[in-house]
């Protein structure tokens, strides 16, 4: 018969190992709570569900700033991004058509090769409207700062407004590059129909490739009449420094747009100086209202460029989208390169206005 004095000892030895469980599982529950709330995993276990893809010393990144986190979710493994630049007026149709953003994401769903390039694209937004309607559609989203000016409403082309927005993007697109981030940028009045990089050359000789409002048969010459609103640039020495050229000479140009000062730029001998290998893009592929495709079986993209108004661009890619719709529906025997586009007539129209 145990004595009573061991008795007590057992039971009070049991309540203190039932005290330290009890703690020890709070402290548990704690942490998990934590880290769930923080989105830092702390088991292993956690760590290889999260992202079982990546090794485990990759999967906890920590981020400068919100620009850096942005860059890094929609990055692809050789850290190049697709951008695009919206505002309010870029996100709210009119009682005649969708928004522009919602058309270039059509863009995605319609073409070849090109719905997963959606998982590689920021959308940079110029206001709080423009950044909630991203972060509704759960793409990749970032709020630039403007420091106060309006960039909400819809920018007519060549008006005031319309070329401080112009420059302000310029300004955060050589912020990117000095990230190390090398990048697709496409107005949002591009429709993409079949996936771009299989036309664009990916080796590091090449600084900078860009569209062109009406191609003059060579992509090496400087003769070219360069487009901004699409273009693919490496981030280096040499690109870094030409954007800061070409903000620089943002006071200098009054009146100007930022495409204008480049193309002045190229002119006066700056893409030689640095010593930039500079690609210009054939219209047969990567085209415009300028200087349509000829050829609807190897047409990339397509822009509403030569336009002035939203309401017309919409318009006239809606047109767009529904000839390259049906031209996809069409059996490839009675397929033919010269299946033609509807005729721009809003956007030229919107010149009269």
């Amino acid at each position: 018969m145990d004595h009573p004095k061991n008795r007590v000892v057992i039971g009070h030895s049991h309540h203190i190992i039932m005290y330290i469980i009890l703690l020890f599982g709070l402290l548990v529950i704690s942490i998990i709570i934590l880290t769930s709330q923080s989105n830092i995993p702390f088991f292993p276990l956690q760590l290889s569900i999260s992202n079982p893809s990546k090794p485990l010393h990759e999967q906890v990144n920590y981020y400068k700033d919100d620009l850096e986190r942005a860059l890094a979710g929609a990055s692809t493994e050789n850290k190049t991004v697709i951008i695009t630049v919206v505002n309010k007026a870029y996100v709210e149709g009119d009682h005649n058509n969708k928004p522009m953003l919602d058309l270039f994401l059509d863009g995605f769903w319609h073409g070849e090769d090109t719905r997963e390039l959606v998982n590689h694209l920021l959308i940079v937004s110029m206001d709080q409207t423009s950044y909630e309607r991203c972060k509704f559609l759960h793409l990749h989203c970032y709020k630039l700062q403007t420091d106060g000016v309006d960039f909400a409403g819809e920018k007519l082309f060549m008006s005031q407004d319309f070329i401080k927005m112009m420059w302000r993007r310029t300004l955060f697109l050589g912020d990117v590059l000095k990230r190390g981030y090398n990048f697709i940028f496409t107005d949002t009045d591009v429709l993409w129909l079949r996936n771009p990089f299989l036309n664009l050359y990916s080796n590091k000789i090449i600084d900078l490739q860009i569209s062109t409002d009406k191609f003059n048969g060579s992509q090496w010459s400087e003769g070219n009449p360069i487009n901004t609103g699409f273009y693919m640039i490496k981030s280096n020495i040499k690109t870094i420094a030409l954007l800061d050229a070409w903000y620089a000479e943002k006071d200098n140009a009054t009146g100007w747009k930022d495409q204008d000062v480049l193309i002045k730029l190229m002119n006066d001998g700056l893409f030689k100086y640095l010593g930039l290998t500079v690609r210009f893009l054939d219209t047969l592929y990567f085209s415009g209202f300028c200087d349509d495709s000829k050829d609807v079986n190897i047409v990339v993209t397509v822009h509403a460029n030569c336009c002035r108004s939203i309401s017309a661009k919409l318009a006239d890619l809606t047109a767009v989208l529904h000839d390259w719709r049906r031209f996809k529906n069409t059996p490839i025997a009675n397929q033919t390169s010269t299946s033609g586009w509807t005729q721009h007539v809003n956007c030229w129209d919107s010149w009269k206005n």
